[in-house]
């Protein structure tokens, strides 16, 4: 699973590994692939320097990336404290109404909400990014849009290669003009943030609008046939975060949000504004439901949905509250069932790659 973009960065496989985990973006790593850790839930620099000095240390000298999310568009002056202030007292009571039909229970006394999406601020951004360059970072990717001009010229500047994902072919012109070195085609069946267009779609539109830039296929990939047809459509890699979330390296919070993703079907997700106030894959829940539910008040706009929501999403995974209890996840979450190590996970998307081309040489007549 060479091309390359895979060779000019030395890695033995074209498999970029997005994860919230740095035993899974290390295990990547050492796998072949390009380990890329999320930052978005990192509010602390002491912290995510941490975990990037340790990824330094498992890595064993191979690249790695970090993905942060920031705005293209800088926003001085704004605290999140301020932010706060804009939610309606609406939304926080329909919150607090969930969470009592379901019996969930509060937090204790002065035990802080663990989960707080801050990453898309302006200083929390800038900070990680203080952090990700004092680290041997060998890409650094932004999940929303192209980061600002400076930051693209600080990374150039240091030889660290820029990702952007990007789900229209509008947006991935975007980002070439932007400077951006590699784009991410993230189709419609991907975890998390996507857009409408689906990756078999997708993925030739992008590599067509922003040639000769590499392009990574990503959405719905989960097995090496389907990265075969990732690089037949003219990527020059994938990038994969699902597949990660049920390996034996991940630090999911519960047994039985584990449980749930390995019981999924790839019908199991729903695209829902419920978790960050943008569109996201996650797995269907009670709490999905509920906000998408015309009766509600709806989801409101990034940033504010992942501030009201953050003290009551820490109360349902740290009480495991099975009907309220999802995670961002793509509709490849079907093939997800059972418990591998990455190591084992890299064994078989290698064996279904080469089943695949022996498959299409058969077909060609070269086999």
């Amino acid at each position: 699973m060479q091309t390359e973009l895979s060779n000019a960065l030395g890695i033995e496989h074209a498999v970029f590994g997005f994860t919230p985990f740095p035993a899974v973006a290390a295990a990547i790593t050492r796998a072949g692939g390009l380990g890329v850790l999320g930052a978005v839930r990192y509010t602390a620099p002491d912290d995510l320097a941490r975990d990037l000095e340790w990824m330094t240390r498992h890595t064993d000298g191979l690249p790695y990336g970090l993905d942060v999310v920031m705005p293209a568009k800088k926003v001085e002056g704004v605290t999140e404290a301020d932010v706060e202030a804009m939610i309606p007292p609406e939304h926080r009571r329909f919150v607090q109404d969930v969470l009592a039909r379901y019996g969930v229970p509060p937090l204790r006394e002065g035990e802080a909400s663990g989960w707080r999406i801050t990453g898309w601020m302006e200083q929390v951004a800038r900070g990680q990014l203080d952090v990700a360059f004092d680290h041997p970072v060998r890409l650094l990717a932004s999940a929303l849009g192209p980061p600002p001009a400076d930051v693209v010229r600080r990374a150039h500047d240091r030889g660290v290669l820029l990702a952007a994902l990007a789900g229209s072919p509008h947006h991935a012109r975007r980002h070439k003009d932007a400077g951006i070195d590699i784009v991410v085609a993230q189709g419609y069946e991907a975890g998390g943030h996507t857009g409408e267009i689906a990756t078999m779609v997708l993925t030739p539109e992008v590599v067509r609008a922003v040639h000769p830039l590499p392009v990574l296929a990503a959405g719905g990939i989960g097995t090496g046939e389907q990265i075969a047809a990732g690089l037949a459509l003219g990527a020059q890699g994938v990038w994969l975060g699902s597949i990660w979330l049920t390996t034996t390296e991940a630090s999911l919070h519960s047994r039985a949000l584990t449980r749930k993703l390995l019981a999924a079907g790839p019908g199991d997700t729903v695209r829902s504004r419920a978790l960050s106030g943008k569109p996201a894959r996650q797995l269907r829940t009670a709490w999905t439901d509920a906000w998408d539910d015309p009766a509600g008040p709806g989801p409101l706009p990034m940033p504010l949905q992942g501030l009201l929501v953050a003290d009551a999403l820490s109360r349902i995974q740290k009480y495991e509250v099975e009907p309220l209890l999802g995670t961002p996840v793509g509709q490849i979450v079907g093939r997800m069932n059972s418990e591998r190590g990455v190591r084992e996970v890299f064994d078989d998307l290698t064996r279904g790659f080469e089943a695949a081309v022996d498959r299409v040489n058969r077909i060609a007549g070269r086999g």
